[in-house]
C-alpha cells in the first residue's frame, strides 16, 4: 500500500524537526522570529516534497532546504535585524540535567559562530552535528575537499575568536 504523501511528509517532519530548530537558533535572535523562520522553513519543504526523489536522506534533503531558506531570509533582513545577546535566548534544557559550566561554553560558542558569515554558520552546524564531509558537501553544495578546507579554515577563526 502506498503512503498518503501529506502523511509521510508529516512524519519526516516529526523526525527530522530538531534539525530546523538548530538551524532557527542559528539564524534567529528572538522567540518570534525562531518560530516565523520555522514556519517558513517547513512550508519551503513542503512545497520542494513532491520533488524529493529520496536520491538521498531526507534529514539532508531537508538541511539543504532548511538552510537555504533560513540563509535567503537572514541576507534579505541582514540589515534590519537588531542582535540580541545570547543570554536572552530562552534555553530548553532540563532543570536535573543543568550544567552552569557546559551552558557557559554553549553561550560562548553561540557567540563565537554568530561571528562567522552564513555558509560557515551551516557548515559549522551540521559539523557539530556529526554530518560526514560527503553529507556536508552534498548539503551544501560544495565539493567535499572545499568543506574539508573550509571546516579547518573556520577552526582557526573560532580559535582566534574565542583565544584573542
Amino acid at each position: 500500500m502506498i503512503e498518503n504523501p501529506e502523511h509521510s511528509f508529516v512524519k519526516q517532519l516529526q523526525a527530522n524537526q530538531n534539525i530546523i530548530h538548530k538551524i532557527c537558533r542559528l539564524y534567529t535572535d528572538c522567540e518570534d522570529s525562531h518560530k516565523d523562520l520555522f514556519q517558513e522553513i517547513t512550508i519551503q519543504l513542503w512545497k520542494a516534497f513532491p520533488k524529493f526523489r529520496g536520491d538521498s536522506k531526507f534529514s539532508t534533503w531537508a538541511y539543504r532546504v532548511a538552510l537555504n531558506t533560513a540563509i535567503t531570509l537572514y541576507r534579505k533582513n541582514k540589515r534590519s535585524i537588531a542582535t540580541v545577546e545570547y543570554e536572552a535566548r530562552q534555553h530548553f534544557t532540563k532543570d536535573v540535567d543543568y550544567n552552569y559550566e557546559e551552558e557557559e561554553q554553549i553561550k560562548l560558542m553561540y557567540k563565537a559562530v554568530y561571528q562567522l558569515n552564513d555558509i560557515e554558520k551551516a557548515l559549522v552546524f551540521m559539523y557539530l552535528e556529526d554530518k560526514d564531509y560527503h553529507e556536508i558537501a552534498e548539503t551544501l553544495g560544495i565539493s567535499e575537499v572545499n568543506a574539508r578546507v573550509k571546516m579547518n579554515r573556520i577552526k582557526g577563526k573560532l580559535k582566534k575568536i574565542l583565544n584573542p
